[in-house]
Order: structure tokens, then C-alpha cells, then sequence
């Protein structure tokens, strides 16, 4: 019973799929790939770098543990400013607020840096 049942609902959910004919109109070229990939609305879509280190350090300048005369473009979270894990989950928390969009935890535990931090955001179309 329960095969017949099966059978008549399998032959029911088929789907008859038929081959598409080629059409040499609806080829796309790599040249239009490219175009529409690279084009300068897309490429527009990224944050100046330079206007990121700005934002970056000035977000980490105004984190209270921070003294601002140690901040620059290389400094290291723990190395150079004397920050914990904690701190740096925060600083992230601040650039997160600041450009607008959400660093996933996977990638915000490996931005333990200004650098990384700028190179992070400036990658990332969602940043503004």
C-alpha cells in the first residue's frame, strides 16, 4: 500500500524538463562580464582607504583606555595601545556603529590592528 501511495506521488511531483535550443543572443562575452562586474558604479561602491584610516583612528583615538598620542595607521590593538580582547570587541563594536554595517565574528576576531581594521572595511561594499 504504502509503495503505491509513493508511486503515485512521485509520478505526480515529476517535472518534464525540456532542452533549452542554444541562442548565440543570450551568450554572454567575458568582456561583458567584465563590464558589468567592474564598471564604475560598482567600483564606486568602496570607501576611499584614506578616508577609512581617518575614520579608524579617530574612532580609536576616542576609546577612553586609548592613549591618543600612541595612535597611528600600524598600531596593534594589544601591542601598541595595551588593549585586551575585550577592548579590541569593543573598538570593533565603535567601527561597526561608525561605517554602518556588521563585521561578522569570524572576521572581527582577526582585526587586532589599525591596518587590518582599514583593510577590512575598505574591502567592504557594505561600509559607508
Amino acid at each position: 500500500m504504502a509503495a503505491a501511495a509513493r508511486s503515485a506521488l512521485l509520478n505526480h511531483l515529476r517535472v518534464h524538463v525540456q532542452a533549452v535550443p542554444r541562442n548565440p543572443s543570450y551568450t554572454l562575452s567575458f568582456n561583458a562580464i567584465r563590464r558589468r562586474f567592474l564598471s564604475e558604479e560598482v567600483r564606486g561602491s568602496f570607501l576611499d582607504k584614506s578616508e577609512v584610516t581617518d575614520r579608524v583612528i579617530s574612532v580609536v583615538k576616542n576609546f577612553q583606555k586609548v592613549d591618543p598620542s600612541k595612535v597611528s595607521a600600524n598600531a596593534h590593538f594589544q601591542n601598541d595601545l595595551g588593549l585586551d580582547s575585550l577592548d579590541a570587541v569593543e573598538i570593533v563594536m565603535a567601527l561597526e556603529e561608525e561605517f554602518g554595517f556588521e563585521i561578522p565574528d569570524n572576521e572581527a576576531d582577526k582585526i587586532n590592528s589599525i591596518s587590518l581594521a582599514v583593510d577590512f572595511i575598505a574591502s567592504h561594499p557594505q561600509a559607508k
